[in-house]
């Protein structure tokens, strides 16, 4: 596959690290004892936080969504700087992105005083052109805004980028700003699968098959 530039999602994708955030929104659920629903970590997944407050509003959490967002964070930060660890072989095919010349930006839902921590502690922050996040782009990722972002700051077309995803409403909004969508298997995604395979230009397992 050629393209000029490659754009990646963080959780799911890059790192493993979706089973946290099914832990930090049970911890949240339950201690306002609250049940926590089987399929949430897989909804919020590709949400912005404001997306995942207003979930959590209709499961029936009463604080304001300022402060579900504080307490997201504060449990998340230390799992973040510590703890989640890089998806096999990425940090090797991003190497091999930077050795072909090909420019690269992290398109995430994450927050700043997450996504760094988490690529600095794994060692590939360095392999990164370019940083946004939904809440710049001012969209969650059922929307193209954050990818069109993404390839602006690079000063690549889209049409010119490939996309790479976990999440079935990545892949689509990917393909809509006019991108390659490489779907990357998660297995808080894998009720998706066949329809990510049927939508993606491509999907991985590993990144051992892009190189």
């Amino acid at each position: 596959m050629k393209f000029s530039a490659a754009i990646f999602d963080l959780d799911g994708t890059l790192i493993e690290s979706n089973s946290v955030w099914a832990r930090i929104d049970k911890i949240i659920l339950n201690k306002r004892g609250i049940p926590c629903p089987d399929d949430l970590a897989e909804k919020l997944s590709s949400m912005t936080y404001e997306g995942a407050a207003e979930e959590m509003h209709r499961l029936g959490v009463k604080e304001s969504t300022d402060q579900l967002i504080r307490e997201f964070n504060e449990l998340a930060v230390q799992e973040y700087r510590h703890n989640i660890f890089l998806k096999d072989n990425a940090a090797e095919y991003l190497e091999y992105l930077k050795a072909g010349g090909i420019r690269t930006a992290l398109a995430t839902a994450s927050p700043r005083i997450l996504y760094e921590p988490v690529l600095r502690h794994n060692g590939i922050y360095r392999n990164f052109d370019a940083f946004c996040t939904t809440d710049e782009a001012g969209k969650s990722k059922d929307f193209p805004d954050i990818y069109l972002l993404a390839a602006s700051k690079l000063g690549v077309p889209p049409s010119e980028c490939a996309v790479f995803e976990d999440v079935l409403n990545g892949i689509i909004s990917a393909k809509n700003a006019g991108m390659t969508a490489i779907g990357v298997y998660d297995r808080y995604s894998s009720d998706d699968i066949v329809t990510l395979r049927a939508s993606a230009d491509k999907f991985i397992m590993n990144f051992s098959e892009m190189m």
